[in-house]
């Protein structure tokens, strides 16, 4: 699967142009036998050949024909980051109640039933579901203030603050398809992000909730804790055998909270982050991505290989 005696890297992505060309510049530029390119698509053949070795999936998480795509590669040996069979199923849900299960504190959380469906339905379709909704008891449940969000891992997702009965049900009438979850705050002021890539080189990077950006702390984190999070946020990535993952912490005096385990395709630009944390994470974006062409390593099927 090379080109012109080349390993083919290929991206696939969308509104974003920072990351995808930083890191397709590198490498082109510092690693020989490495080429990279943007994939083009435009139906997909079933006895096609693939002509990537690897592919770093940016978009097909909201475009299901990338979807597609990127699974039917992955059976024909392309090496797809991050992997497409798992992340079809992980969910923030799924995430919280695994590392709920080890013991990391988590923030309360419940998962609601749609509020439509895309899928021709009659009444007795939904002879399972409680009606009418508790919405009150949801509500003292996860107590307030609370953020009702799409309940995909990855990209921008749909998103809100609650307060109020009210003001869920309205958020939950304009939810449509979506499966969404409502999930406590944990208010502090200290949050932090660790991008892990390639399962093992991590960058912890606090966060800003009044400025939407990362920051460069004048008091650093103390070592122990900052070990904490990323050794969590490690064993996550294992857990999942995501290349690239985001996972989220909230430090409330001195209690760690998870509030997001999973993002297999977090945001990354300068709008968002300081030039040295954009440029460590690009860097070794570009790395993993020549190593894993040069040195292919299995993907984990989901089913086995029929033997011919």
């Amino acid at each position: 699967m090379s080109r012109d005696g080349k390993k083919l890297v290929g991206f696939i992505i969308g509104r974003e142009h920072e990351m995808p060309d930083t890191v397709m510049n590198l490498l082109n530029e510092r690693y020989d036998g490495v080429q990279a390119e943007m994939v083009k698509l435009g139906g997909t053949f079933l006895d096609e050949p693939v002509p990537y070795d690897v592919i770093i999936d940016r978009m097909s998480h909201e475009i299901p024909y990338f979807r597609t795509y990127v699974k039917y590669a992955a059976l024909q040996g392309c090496y797809i980051i991050n992997d497409p069979f798992v992340w079809s199923i992980d969910t923030k849900f799924m995430a919280t109640t695994i590392m709920k299960s080890l013991d990391v504190l988590t923030p309360r959380t419940v998962v609601l039933p749609n509020k439509d469906v895309d899928t021709e339905t009659v009444p007795d379709s939904y002879r399972n579901l409680k009606y009418p909704m508790d919405w009150q008891a949801i509500v003292d449940y996860i107590g307030g203030p609370a953020i009702f969000k799409d309940i995909r891992s990855g990209g921008r997702r749909f998103a809100h603050r609650v307060r109020t009965v009210e003001e869920l049900i309205q958020r939950y009438d304009e939810s449509g398809t979506r499966t969404m979850i409502l999930q406590q705050v944990i208010e502090s002021s200290h949050q932090y992000h660790c991008i892990v890539i390639g399962g093992e080189k991590t960058l912890l990077m606090p966060y800003s909730l009044e400025t939407g950006h990362y920051f460069v702390e004048a008091t650093p984190l103390d070592d122990k804790m900052a070990k904490r999070m990323t050794d969590i946020a490690i064993q996550i990535a294992s857990v999942y055998g995501y290349e690239i993952n985001m996972t989220e912490f909230v430090l409330k005096g001195e209690e760690l909270y998870l509030i997001n385990a999973t993002n297999p395709s977090p945001i990354i630009g300068r709008e968002l982050m300081t030039e040295d944390q954009f440029n460590w994470i690009c860097a070794e974006i570009a790395d993993l991505a020549a190593r894993r062409a040069k040195t292919p390593v299995p993907m984990r099927l989901p089913v086995a290989q029929p033997k011919a």
